[in-house]
C-alpha cells in the first residue's frame, strides 16, 4: 500500500489530545537528536542571529531616529528577534522538512498513527523551542544592556512572537515543496530572508523609510511581526495599525498553510 492509500484510509475518529501529545513528543526527541547532530545547522540556529545582531548595531548607531519615538535597543532587540525567526526557525526547518523528506523519513512517518500535521509539527518542535529560548534571553540581555524599558504592551510583543513561529514553520514547509535539494535550499530560501531583511523592518525600521515604499513593505511576511514587537515595545502602535498588523501575519499564515495542503511533498523529488 502505497504512503498515499495508507493516509486515505485512516479511519477519522475522536480525536485523542494524549496519545496526538505522546506522538509529538515522540517527533520532537527524534528531532531534537538529528538536530543535535547536525552541527552546522545548530550554528545556523544558535550562533548566526547573535552575530547579526553585533553587526547590525554598528548600522544602527549611524541611522537617524528623531522623531521616530525609538531607540537604538528598540531597533535592534526586535530586529535581532527577526533574525531568530528567519534563521533558527525558518531557513533550519526549510533544510529538514527537505532533508527528512528525502531520506524517506517522511514517507515512513506517514504510515503510522501520526497525521500530516502531527509530523511537520513535531519537526518544528526543537526549532521553535531553540528559538523562543533565544527570544527570552534577547529580550532579557536587551533589557540589561541597552537599558531597556519594559514593554507597553507585552501581549503585542507576545503575539508577535508567536504568530512569527507559527508563520515560520509553515512558510518553510511551503518552501521545501518547491526544494528539490538539501543543497538547493540555501538557494530557495535567499530571495525570502533577503526581503525580509532589507524591506520587513529588521534591519531598518519602516518608521525611518519613505512613507511610500514602507507602506508596500508592510505587507511583506516578517513586517507585521516587527510591528508588532517594536510597536507592541515602545506602545506606538494605534487600534489600526493592531489590527492592520495582525490581519496581514494571519492572512499569509492562512496562505501558506494553503501552499502546504496544496503542494506540499511527503516522497523524494525526481
Amino acid at each position: 500500500m502505497s504512503t498515499t492509500e495508507a493516509a486515505a484510509v485512516r479511519a477519522p475518529g475522536k480525536v485523542n489530545t494524549s496519545a496526538m501529545g505522546r506522538r509529538l513528543r515522540a517527533l520532537g526527541r527524534a528531532e531534537l537528536t538529528l538536530l543535535m547532530r547536525n552541527k552546522a545547522a545548530l550554528f545556523v540556529a544558535l550562533a548566526t542571529p547573535v552575530l547579526l545582531t553585533v553587526l547590525m548595531r554598528q548600522t544602527i548607531s549611524g541611522m537617524d531616529l528623531s522623531g521616530t519615538g525609538l531607540s537604538i535597543g528598540m531597533v535592534l532587540i526586535p530586529g535581532s528577534i527577526g533574525y531568530v525567526l528567519v534563521f533558527a526557525v525558518y531557513a533550519n526547518l526549510l533544510g529538514i522538512y527537505v532533508a527528512r523528506r528525502e531520506e524517506l523519513v517522511l514517507k515512513r512517518l506517514r504510515t503510522g498513527e501520526a497525521g500530516d500535521g502531527e509530523i511537520l509539527a513535531g519537526a518544528a518542535i526543537p526549532s521553535v523551542a531553540i528559538a523562543l529560548a533565544q527570544c527570552v534571553l534577547l529580550l532579557a540581555g536587551g533589557a540589561v544592556l541597552l537599558d531597556l524599558p519594559m514593554p507597553e504592551r507585552p501581549e503585542l510583543v507576545a503575539a508577535g512572537l508567536l504568530l512569527g513561529m507559527v508563520m515560520m514553520v509553515v512558510l518553510a514547509a511551503a518552501s521545501a515543496a518547491f526544494t528539490r535539494t538539501t543543497d538547493a535550499a540555501q538557494i530557495t530560501s535567499f530571495p525570502f530572508m533577503a526581503v525580509s531583511f532589507v524591506g520587513s523592518g529588521v534591519v531598518v525600521p519602516l518608521d525611518v523609510m519613505p512613507d511610500r515604499l514602507a507602506d508596500v513593505c508592510a505587507f511583506l511576511p516578517v513586517s507585521p511581526l516587527m510591528d508588532l514587537v517594536r510597536g507592541g515595545w515602545a506602545g506606538q502602535l494605534s487600534g489600526l495599525d493592531t489590527a492592520r498588523a495582525l490581519g496581514v501575519a494571519v492572512l499569509w499564515t492562512v496562505l501558506a498553510v494553503f501552499a502546504v495542503r496544496r503542494w506540499f511533498r511527503w516522497e523524494p523529488r525526481r
